[in-house]
């Protein structure tokens, strides 16, 4: 491991403080010094490595607190579903986990997986076999009966994709009891879902509280913290005075929702960058306005729950969704921070805190990485530019000139150009049907997906 003096930068700690021009010294793999203490000691060690970070921004690695790494830029859950392959779909992760450290993300949670298989990558990145963000991982999303969000593409019984339905107690005591045995960092939980014939009544909450509670104190009695997936007042709420450590999206909060979680400063990852990429981009991928308007009301509803809960202490954390199409590896990591400015109101050094120190607590290392800090691990990045001032640089991998992780440099050069797999997406015969008029007359608008197939 080779010690590390970064020099000439502007450093933005990850704390929320404005950036101040200094130097950062790295030893063993940690932060050893940081401003005029870096220098100094810096100077009785010719051997150095020296890294010239002029003009550049020195900041914490981000770190996304939901990434599914192992579902390859999917279309929809038909795919996720029914196209995996376990080893392919290990191996494919393991090359999409390389865009990520391009993208400047050094951390990441992955809620679920297909086979479980993003537990198996993050100990082969732990070995060092592959290179890859570090990674805290749960296993299958525990589902009810009712399913999750994709409906009666679920099946009742054993695994669909990344879902695992538990139909009693002891089931649930079982599964997560296997889970934990397993190498679950987490135990994830699909907390709402859709139900068909009541898909108009949107997300609902499929659990009793007490099997929430069941969940929870069986986990935490193995030292495993619970993360669940939240659209609806009457769910965030359950999930919050059940004991869950973690709430992804908690959308639609009502005012008891809302105080649930401020009690008990339950860390909320919206994972908004997938509505927010539809609501800006969705006309150039022919989305329906319906369908754009939708996603743009679960932005803008959750702007005022989002806002108290900042201002009352409730930790944001960064999610980009990655792993649709909708938000492929390596081009949004950093656009949740926009989201947190444009609709929640913060500054952009807060929201860069979300990204990074606050997100710490989704890879269960908050006091360890996220801030440029003595002490601290030294996962760093460079780049190029003031991010403060436009967050959307670091959308562009090219800004990114120096990505470590325990003061070990990242190899930031593009993965080789895939191929494509036989077998391994949807085939398609087009997004119209034929009709005449199609075929002879004006084209028409392709339908708009179901909404169960976007969750």
């Amino acid at each position: 491991m080779t010690d590390v003096i970064i020099s000439n930068g502007r450093i933005i700690d990850g704390s929320g403080a404005p950036a101040f021009e200094g130097s950062v010294l790295v030893q063993d793999g940690k932060i050893e010094a940081v401003g005029a203490v870096a220098d100094q000691k810096a100077a009785k060690l010719p051997g150095l490595k020296r890294i010239d970070a002029s003009g550049q921004t020195v900041m914490p690695g981000l770190i996304d607190t939901h990434c599914h790494l192992s579902f390859d830029d999917a279309g929809s859950n038909s795919e996720i579903f029914f196209q995996r392959r376990n080893g392919l779909s290990a191996l494919i992760a393991s090359y999409n986990a390389r865009k990520l450290l391009r993208a400047g993300v050094t951390g990441l949670l992955d809620p679920d997986s297909t086979f479980e298989n993003m537990i198996d990558l993050r100990d082969a990145i732990d070995a060092n076999i592959v290179e890859g963000p570090r990674m805290s991982c749960g296993a299958y999303a525990l589902i009810t009966g009712v399913g999750g969000t994709a409906g009666r593409l679920i099946a009742d019984e054993g695994v669909t994709g990344y879902y695992m339905p538990v139909n009693n107690k002891d089931e649930i005591v079982q599964e997560v009891r296997r889970q934990i045995k397993y190498g679950a960092d987490w135990i994830k939980v699909h907390v709402t879902g859709i139900i068909p014939r009541q898909a108009h009544k949107g997300e609902l909450c499929v659990w009793t509280m007490d099997e929430l509670k069941l969940i929870c104190d069986t986990a935490h009695d193995l030292h495993t913290p619970v993360m669940g997936h939240c659209r609806g007042a009457e769910a965030t709420k359950k999930a919050a005075e059940a004991g869950f450590d973690l709430i992804f999206h908690a959308t639609a909060m009502d005012d008891d929702a809302l105080q649930a979680v401020i009690d008990r400063k339950i860390p909320i990852a919206p994972a908004l960058t997938f509505q927010y990429n539809m609501v800006e981009f969705g006309k150039k991928i022919g989305t329906s306005d319906n369908l754009m308007a939708l996603f743009e009301r679960e932005l803008t509803e959750s702007i005022e729950t989002m806002t108290i809960a900042h201002k009352e202490g409730v930790p944001l954390l960064t999610g980009s969704e990655s792993g649709f199409s909708l938000v492929p590896y390596g081009d949004w990591h950093y656009r949740e921070m926009e989201v947190f400015v444009k609709y929640f109101g913060l500054s952009p050094l807060e929201a860069i805190q979300c990204a990074t120190q606050k997100s710490a607590f989704g890879i269960k290392m908050e006091g360890e990485v996220g801030v440029i800090a003595p002490g601290y691990r030294a996962d760093i990045i460079c780049v190029t530019g003031k991010v403060e001032e436009d967050l959307s640089i670091l959308g562009n991998p090219d800004n990114i000139t120096t990505v470590m992780i325990d003061g070990v440099e990242k190899d930031l050069s593009s993965p080789p150009k895939r191929k494509p797999i036989q077998g391994w997406r949807l085939a398609s015969i087009g997004k119209q049907k034929l009709t005449r008029e199609v075929a002879y007359g004006e084209a028409q608008a392709p339908e708009p997906p179901h909404i169960e197939e976007l969750h």
